[in-house]
């Protein structure tokens, strides 16, 4: 198996997007500015499930003060360039010195919509930015509690079973059973090492994810899947020792960013071929 050998799943859209890419459209311009705008959710929906408050409802304030943010100063990356420049990084309020990395969410919202807008036919760009944003949103919120909220895993379960009955991305019952097999594979990983160690070792939660996976990319994509998310869970342990954290077979490491990264990278350009 060599790195790199993905067979893309869907034909590029080829049109005026760089000459030879995709033609940029009134859909993929609405999309590329929608996403900021869902990578801030994401990062406000974590921040907020992890201190136990509402998401939706709860006004955003500054961090220093309490006051109430006006509109202007929750446009996604303008406004983080307004504090970061004009600011030195402090809030207009209270002085109050704001995380460096804000604006890390939109981008990587932003970053994952022009990614399916290259990849994919424009007909999918909608899906293809909406998995990105939920990926997105599940794996900061498993940075932050360790779990994945059954909303996202299941709603995208159900996501990937009715793009397979449509008709978008294979026969339905290959995308049934991985959903079967990517759920029984982690669980019964998981069963078994609660048996063998006494403790839990993984939860539902994965197993969830990567039924979801199943679900869009098949089952024959499923080693890629896994074999991705390994590797770039490899990736996280090393950059946390890097700064200083100590790992050892106690550490608790969130799977489910890891496990995003696989399903995104093999549903756009399919699984991984032996050479």
């Amino acid at each position: 198996m060599r790195a790199g050998a993905f067979g893309p799943p869907f034909a590029l859209a080829m049109g005026g997007f760089g000459g030879d890419g995709p033609a940029m459209t009134p859909l993929g311009l609405f999309l590329l500015l929608a996403a900021p705008c869902f990578g801030s959710f994401a990062a406000l929906l974590a921040q907020r499930m992890a201190a136990g408050q509402e998401a939706l409802t709860i006004p955003s304030r500054c961090d220093g003060c309490g006051r109430r943010l006006r509109m202007w100063e929750l446009v996604p990356l303008l406004s983080w360039l307004w504090r970061h420049t004009l600011r030195r990084g402090r809030a207009p309020c209270c002085g109050y010195r704001l995380p460096p990395g804000l604006f890390v969410p939109e981008l990587l919202a932003l970053a994952g919509t022009l990614w399916a807008i290259l990849v994919l036919p424009e007909p999918l760009w909608p899906v293809g930015a909406g998995l990105s944003w939920v990926l997105l949103a599940l794996s900061l919120i498993d940075l932050r509690l360790y779990r994945l909220p059954d909303p996202g895993t299941l709603g995208l379960l159900l996501a990937g079973l009715a793009l397979a009955a449509a008709g978008f991305v294979g026969p339905l019952h290959d995308h049934a059973l991985g959903a079967l097999i990517g759920f029984g594979t982690l669980a019964g990983i998981a069963w078994a090492y609660r048996r063998l160690r006494g403790v839990e070792g993984m939860g539902l939660g994965d197993a969830k994810l990567l039924a979801a996976a199943g679900a869009w990319c098949g089952w024959t994509a499923l080693p890629s899947v896994m074999l991705i998310a390994c590797l770039a869970g490899l990736g996280l342990a090393a950059a946390a020792a890097m700064r200083g954290g100590a790992i050892s077979a106690k550490t608790a490491l969130p799977f489910g960013p890891a496990l995003a990264f696989g399903f995104w990278i093999t549903w756009l350009h399919g699984p991984l071929v032996l050479a």
